[in-house]
């Protein structure tokens, strides 16, 4: 198999393997937490995102991937990273936070966007071994990324919901059930 064969395989592998966990277990207890709580959980993963600076560390990555991929994938994670931490830190103010929140999130979906759109014009599946150390990014990170940051719209789109009442509902339908 190719090595653009084979990393064009892990990453949809990726996907499928986080869609799986996260629709078993992050999604349903994301949205049985309020707003506050669910967009915290998501902020604290993605303020991990300053380890993306690894593609522009030398010795890492190969020294001939493109600097169009490397220097627009490590800035655009490093921003998107400190966007979630001023995120976290104005957890009690929401007139910051949410802006934060919102700010995160598109930074990071469009950089991640067209960090796939680089990766396609360098043509970087045929290059993936020049990756190095940093080759489990693309395929075990950026999918969990890239799912949160939909969840994190999902719940800031949706209509606004208690949890305490979302619970004292799912009881009201359970208790209706188990009488008939």
């Amino acid at each position: 198999m190719s090595t653009g064969m084979l990393f064009q395989t892990h990453l949809v592998l990726g996907y499928v393997a986080w869609l799986l966990c996260f629709g078993a277990y992050g999604l349903p207890r994301l949205s049985s937490m309020d707003r506050v709580a669910a967009q915290r959980a998501i902020a604290t993963l993605h303020s991990f995102r300053f380890f993306g600076l690894v593609f522009i560390l030398p010795g890492v990555v190969s020294p001939n991937l493109p600097a169009d991929f490397t220097v627009f994938a490590a800035y655009g994670d490093f921003a998107t990273g400190l966007l979630a931490m001023l995120a976290l830190l104005t957890v009690r103010l929401p007139r910051l936070f949410w802006p934060l929140v919102v700010a995160f999130n598109l930074v990071g979906t469009v950089e991640l966007v067209v960090d796939y759109y680089h990766a396609i014009q360098v043509g970087l599946p045929a290059h993936a071994g020049e990756l190095g150390a940093a080759y489990a990014i693309p395929i075990l990170y950026v999918p969990l990324l890239m799912i949160t940051h939909v969840a994190a719209f999902y719940f800031l789109l949706r209509p606004h919901q208690n949890a305490t009442q979302a619970i004292a509902d799912g009881a009201t339908v359970s208790s209706r059930i188990w009488r008939s």
